[in-house]
């Protein structure tokens, strides 16, 4: 038995030590090396879990893996290494770094401006630090027309519903507000070429299970993922992947409202 158990783990480690070592760029993660003197079990425990158990599940692709990850820790805001590990990461793994920026300016949502900004000076670090890396393309131009009415196309892509709803809910309290949402979010944002509506869904799934203090906005935007393309599995899987990042109550909250969204629309 003791030995089908280190077989078991041992395959665990060297299943996650060659994803960490694809997505880290690195012979030698510097995880194991930075917590040996101190938490070397800390660190093989990394390896095994976080990568030889959850990063290697399918399910999601690496790039969707990563740039759920960056997006997440960027809005919890207290992982600045770890955020420039993964956004190096996203770069090892295929994304661009429009794709990256794009990530980020989309955390200022469900973040903040400070997250937001604070995550895209890690991604200046990283990006300064790599030599390999294609010249910035040209931003594209801006997104055309009325913001109110671009952005009240655009929720209808996503939430099946008219921007007006949002407006209406808050008019006994603020207006403005709801006015907000709807011209920044979803007209400014939202209708940016850098990152197609589906992605955008995923990071805010991450995001949202990873605040911990969304749980009706987890729920509105797991609705948007399933209704612009995406899947129950792939909801599972983002939620599932924030345990390693931002523990298991938010995981597991985040899998109640999923449940609760996935019996909701099964009736309708």
């Amino acid at each position: 038995m003791a030995k089908t158990e280190t077989s078991t783990s041992n395959d665990r480690f060297e299943r996650g030590l060659a994803l960490l070592q694809k997505i880290g760029g690195q012979e030698r993660p510097a995880v194991l090396d930075s917590l040996a003197d101190i938490a070397p079990d800390l660190g093989r425990m990394t390896v095994e879990f976080g990568y030889g158990d959850v990063l290697s599940r399918p399910g999601l692709t690496l790039r969707e893996r990563q740039l759920a990850t960056v997006a997440a820790l960027a809005a919890m805001g207290n992982a600045l290494p770890q955020l420039r590990f993964h956004i190096d990461g996203a770069l090892n793994v295929g994304c661009t770094r429009e794709e990256i920026v794009e990530t980020l300016i989309h955390v200022s949502l469900y973040a903040g401006f400070p997250a937001a900004l604070n995550g895209i000076g890690a991604a200046r670090e990283v990006f300064e630090s790599r030599t390999d890396l294609p010249a910035p393309a040209e931003p594209g131009p801006a997104p055309q027309g009325d913001r109110f009415e671009r952005g009240n196309a655009k929720i209808a892509e996503v939430d099946g519903h008219a921007g007006e709803q949002v407006v209406a809910a808050l008019r006994d309290i603020a207006p403005d507000l709801g006015t907000y949402i709807i011209e920044y979010a979803f007209g400014d944002v939202y209708s940016r070429p850098g990152l197609d509506l589906k992605t955008r869904e995923m990071v805010t799934v991450a995001m949202c299970t990873a605040l911990g203090t969304a749980a009706p906005q987890l729920g509105v935007h797991i609705h948007g993922l399933l209704n612009v393309g995406g899947t129950q599995t792939e909801v599972v899987e983002i939620i599932t992947q924030m345990a390693g990042y931002a523990g298991f109550p938010a995981a597991l909250n985040g899998i109640t409202v999923a449940r609760n969204i996935f019996a909701e629309r099964s009736q309708h």
